[in-house]
């Protein structure tokens, strides 16, 4: 995705990136497209597990972006971001913004029992208290986490990303089905089966209770004799995706492919990947993959150049949904 610059006078000053620790590459990746170094920075952990910061160099009265997302250790990212947020706006900058590809606690959105806490209204609090005037993430696993932020945002969305990249690999496929492990995604798989033209399928489960694991009882739709693409929005311990790919074996699937944006892998995940024997599985650097998770057949797509086009468009008051046609 070309950057093009626009010579629009700017009502803030320039650019101004920093990095967390949770994603170098990433934030590399995006300081290399948009031409602009990461700023130093030094992050330390006391023995007491406190962490500190501390900039090189002034930021005051600069388009400031922090660059980091909150994977396992979550609490430490977290706090590493919050931290972070709080020293660049004690610095006076001018705007600052928060970049945080993969949100913690997204699934904690809503009051679904008694007596439990909505953690994603607490993250957003926190990250405004914290000195954030905007902030930027990708594809939350609920819309109305964007209402729990009281700030300006832009919440973007792999879609495009991802299924670019089926819609060529599709034409490879023998009638390829659109398949999403649960009805709470079949929104998004809708859009997706739309884009590569294609059927969809649905999975039907039932979950007993917040600790208890889902079970899968049967496919709404048609994958037999076909190549099947599952999607969803994120992977953690990989047991709905793979429960998803057996029960489309068990009613005739041929090859099953596998899609998702964030790539958390958790606790028996890999192994469970492993097993599942899927044809290829196709996610996101949102949450960096290091190499003891990535699997022979694991394809992980850079969010980057987006990342990168969506700051500077931010940057000169361009629109960003002109980025994706909207």
């Amino acid at each position: 995705m070309p950057v093009i610059r626009n010579r629009n006078p700017r009502i803030y000053g320039e650019i101004v990136l920093y990095a967390g620790s949770a994603c170098p590459e990433m934030a590399q990746e995006v300081s290399n497209i948009l031409g602009v170094p990461l700023s130093g920075r030094d992050l330390v952990r006391f023995p007491n597990s406190n962490i500190f910061c501390r900039l090189h160099s002034s930021a005051r009265g600069q388009d400031v972006y922090v660059i980091q997302t909150t994977p396992p250790p979550v609490n430490d990212n977290l706090m590493e971001l919050l931290i972070m947020l709080q020293t660049l706006r004690l610095d006076s900058v001018g705007r600052l913004t928060a970049v945080v590809p993969y949100l913690c606690y997204a699934r904690s959105d809503k009051k679904d029992q008694p007596r439990v806490p909505i953690t994603a209204r607490l993250v957003a609090d926190m990250i405004e208290v914290a000195g954030a005037m905007r902030y930027m993430t990708m594809d939350l696993h609920a819309g109305q986490i964007q209402g729990f932020f009281s700030i300006a945002g832009d919440t973007l969305t792999a879609f495009h990303l991802l299924s670019d990249y089926f819609k060529e690999r599709s034409r490879s496929m023998h009638q390829p089905v659109i398949l999403t492990a649960d009805l709470g995604f079949a929104k998004k798989a809708r859009n997706f089966a739309a884009k590569l033209n294609i059927p969809m399928a649905f999975i039907e489960k039932r979950r007993a209770g917040n600790n208890s694991s889902a079970e899968a009882l049967t496919i709404v739709g048609d994958v037999n004799d076909r190549d099947v693409i599952i999607v969803d929005d994120e992977c953690d311990t990989a047991g709905s995706v793979t429960q998803a790919c057996r029960i489309a074996r068990e009613n005739g699937a041929r090859d099953i492919f596998l899609s998702f944006v964030h790539a958390v892998l958790s606790g028996p995940a890999v192994e469970r990947l492993r097993d599942a024997n899927f044809r290829e599985i196709v996610t996101t650097n949102t949450i960096p993959v290091p190499p003891e998770k990535r699997l022979p057949n694991m394809n992980v797509l850079s969010v980057a150049p987006m990342l990168a086009e969506v700051i500077l468009r931010a940057h000169e008051g361009r629109s960003v949904g002109e980025l994706f046609n909207e």
